[in-house]
């Protein structure tokens, strides 16, 4: 028997969708009186436990639902990296997922992965060295993470990546001309560090791949695209080079279609790739298993108590339980409790199931949390059907944001959380001064550019002007009055605004400063590719909110990944990753993929440390 083997013979086998069944000797299903009788006690212990401590472990903790020497919460990109990592070191993994789909956050994102000097990116001539990434680094997040933890991230991310691809059928490519985000700051590069999972076939998943959790935006059918593209789709109108790369997406995928493949790109493929790491290397994923808490013997963590087919149970884990539950974006006690006003829930595009369950367990077990005031905003239009995060839109030459006063604020076409830092610290005293915002644009705009995904000259929905998120109108002043700015005020910002993009400067907010500003914008338009002017009628107006990816507040870890008190001290068996510990990145961001590519970095850290038994 091999040591996996032995060490998950305990385990209850899952018979769900999107579980693997157990194939091990001994590990047969208790029988069902013994699961019932198991159930009443936790139900009973649920009763009485008090909601601030962590669950000492006892008789009356519920049944044992099995033993393992590694407990993963969460299946995203955080969890699944940490869990695969414990599995190849030679560690009995389980997975305990809340939602009936694996794949989290990660797999509903455009999959960006941040990481310095990397196998990929140098294997593409990418000029980075450790020296210049963390200079880069330190000059981005400054002291808003450890030294530590920053060297940690940027000395494992290459190891990582090259793990993942090793094994899983993973495989990456860089997104060049995605520009750091600070590109001009010592070390930044204005090509970019960042890299996208590459093209992969859902089929290799079988029936697994209906338990996949869906993309935020889906590809549009019968096309294969990936992140880097939609910088030219939105373009496509306009630009031979958009033209182009719009037939190359339709030209996969219909190569694709003739190969009997299900071509899968961004998030669903990253989290397709893991997934199929797991299943070969025979780690059980548990669907619909929510944690309720963490198990504490003599001050160590020891396993979890989880939901699993109606039964609360136990699962031990010997050597280690690593959190990767993702933030709190859609806890609204908890944003209220840690954030600025105006926040809703109903902003982020963070998978719905991530309502901090696992720092809030972190937290009853002595954990100090950091950043929790904090997330990976972006300007998000607040649609009847769930919020859209602007990349493009607020860049695009021909639009600009105006405040409450109908007054430009910020440079429309920084790094997204920027953009709301800006909104949230411009608001606080005048509450209403800067949320909403809005982005206005013209015709001649909406004549050349995607909008979403509404095609160049198409019509807008009639939904989205029935919930206010949209405004139509002929003139600058009517438009003013349907948004409640001053007219005369708006008048002032649009003909200053308009007369700067003829010049092709912007001195007020310095938009077009540096390749960042540019990569969403039009190459066609001179002097200036972000800028020009807002001129032919009708207009549009869209209202603008502090959306989100995810929280990036969580349980403080140290350079190992390990959980810390308040007191610096290490709570023994527990390591956190992801969104469920306080970002490596601060209150900043420093490119495209600087949530995933930390999350499975410090995932992989925490198994390998959880291994190396040190």
């Amino acid at each position: 028997m091999t040591a996996r083997t032995a060490s998950a013979a305990s385990s209850v086998p899952s018979s769900e969708p999107g579980s693997e069944p157990s194939s091990e000797p001994g590990s047969a299903r208790p029988s069902r009186r013994a699961v019932l009788a198991g159930a009443g006690a936790g139900a009973l212990a649920a009763t009485v436990l008090p909601s601030a401590a962590a669950y000492a472990a006892g008789p009356a903790d519920g049944p044992s639902l099995g033993e393992y020497d590694v407990v993963v919460v969460g299946s995203g990109a955080s969890g699944m990296t940490a869990a695969l990592t414990a599995a190849k070191r030679g560690l009995s993994v389980l997975v305990v997922e809340k939602a009936p789909t694996f794949g989290g956050s990660a797999a509903r994102s455009g999959a960006g992965i941040w990481l310095p000097n990397n196998s990929v990116i140098l294997g593409a001539g990418v000029p980075d060295t450790p020296a210049k990434a963390a200079q880069y680094l330190s000059a981005v997040v400054g002291n808003g993470s450890s030294a530590d933890r920053q060297a940690a991230f940027l000395a494992n991310g290459p190891r990582m990546l090259d793990f993942v691809m090793a094994n899983s059928p993973l495989r990456f490519r860089f997104m060049d001309g995605y520009s750091d985000y600070y590109p001009n700051l010592p070390g930044g590069l204005p090509n970019g560090r960042s890299i996208e999972p590459d093209q992969i076939d859902g089929n290799i998943l079988g029936a697994e791949l209906a338990h996949l959790n869906p993309a935020y935006m889906p590809v549009p059918a019968g096309m294969v695209v990936f992140s880097q593209d939609y910088k030219w789709l939105n373009l496509a109108a306009v630009s031979a080079k958009g033209l182009a790369v719009s037939t190359e997406c339709l030209a996969r995928g219909t190569a694709a279609a003739l190969c009997g493949q299900k071509p899968l790109t961004m998030g669903q493929a990253l989290a397709t790739g893991l997934r199929a790491g797991l299943i070969r290397a025979g780690v059980p994923v548990w669907l619909n298993s929510p944690l309720v808490d963490l198990v504490q013997e003599g001050g160590a963590v020891t396993g979890v108590v989880v939901e699993k087919e109606g039964v609360r149970g136990v699962v031990r884990a010997r050597k280690g339980v690593v959190i990767g539950s993702g933030g709190f974006e859609h806890n609204a006690e908890m944003r209220t409790q840690y954030q600025q006003q105006p926040i809703g829930t109903q902003w982020s595009v963070g998978a719905k199931e991530n309502t901090g369950d696992g720092i809030k367990a972190g937290q009853r077990a002595g954990a100090a949390l950091a950043l929790m005031e904090d997330a990976w905003w972006g300007p998000s239009i607040p649609l009847p059907n769930e919020p859209y995060f602007c990349l493009a839109e607020r860049t695009l030459p021909g639009g600009l944001m105006v405040n409450a006063k109908g007054a430009r604020f910020v440079n429309e076409a920084a790094p997204y959380s920027d953009v709301v830092h800006v909104m949230y610290e411009k608001d606080r005293g005048a509450t209403g001064s800067h949320i909403p915002a809005w982005l206005i644009v013209d015709q001649n705009y909406r004549n050349k550019y995607l909008f979403k995904d509404i095609l160049p000259t198409f019509v807008f929905p009639d939904s989205w002007y029935q919930a206010g998120a949209a405004k139509k109108a002929w003139t600058w002043d009517a438009l003013a009055n349907q948004i409640g700015v001053p007219a005369a005020a708006l008048r002032s910002t649009l003909n200053r605004f308009n007369a700067q993009a003829w010049s092709g400067t912007d001195p007020d907010f310095h938009r077009g400063d540096t390749a960042y500003d540019h990569y969403y914008t039009d190459p066609g338009v001179t002097p200036n590719s972000c800028l020009a002017p807002i001129w032919a009628p009708p207009f549009y107006a869209f209202k603008i909110v502090p959306g989100d990816l995810g929280t990036k507040g969580g349980i403080v870890t140290d350079a190992r990944a390990r959980a810390l008190r308040a007191d610096g001290s290490v709570i023994r068996g527990l390591w956190a990753a992801g969104n469920a510990s306080a970002a490596v990145m601060g209150h900043s961001y420093a490119g495209a993929g600087s949530t995933i590519g930390p999350a499975m970095t410090f995932g992989y850290v925490a198994a390998n440390d959880i291994a190396d038994g040190t």
